[in-house]
């Protein structure tokens, strides 16, 4: 593992038993799925890179927009989904025809028993088993880059 994916996994493994928090984005005292990429910027890169707009639990689904991957597109690069490695940003759809609305990090090889570490609505920052109906739905994937201007 590059040493970039292994500062990002390292990083998010700390997330893990934070607590749920809507719009979120402070380790062990709450996070959404948003909170914990921005988290692991931070840590990284030092000030987020733009300004996070207000948004709700269901912001996705009225703007009708791609906001994640927009914004992935922006900030980090882009992969093959096919090709992420523990330590890749992975976006998520929840069915076809709607806007991507969650992240998390990959942590162990799609290629085997894969897994997750992501921020779960009413449970927290877990990592979880990356199951076949989770990977149905990635949408996108992205690789932090190797540095911030």
């Amino acid at each position: 593992m590059d040493t970039r994916r292994g500062a990002v996994l390292g990083e998010a493994r700390r997330w893990i038993g934070t607590p749920y928090r809507h719009q979120a984005s402070c380790r062990g005292a709450g996070s959404d799925c948003l909170g914990l990429l921005r988290g692991i910027w931070r840590v990284l890169y030092g000030a987020e890179p733009e300004a996070l707009p207000a948004y709700s639990a269901d912001w996705a689904e009225t703007g009708g927009r791609e906001t994640l991957i927009e914004a992935g597109r922006r900030w980090l690069l882009e992969i093959s989904p096919e090709t992420a490695k523990p330590g890749d940003v992975l976006v998520f759809r929840w069915r076809n025809g709607v806007p991507a609305k969650h992240v998390g990090i990959l942590s162990t090889p799609l290629q085997a028993a894969p897994r997750l570490i992501h921020a779960y609505e009413r449970v927290g920052v877990i990592e979880s088993p990356l199951v076949p109906s989770w990977q149905r739905r990635i949408a996108a994937a992205f690789l932090f880059p190797k540095e911030h201007d």
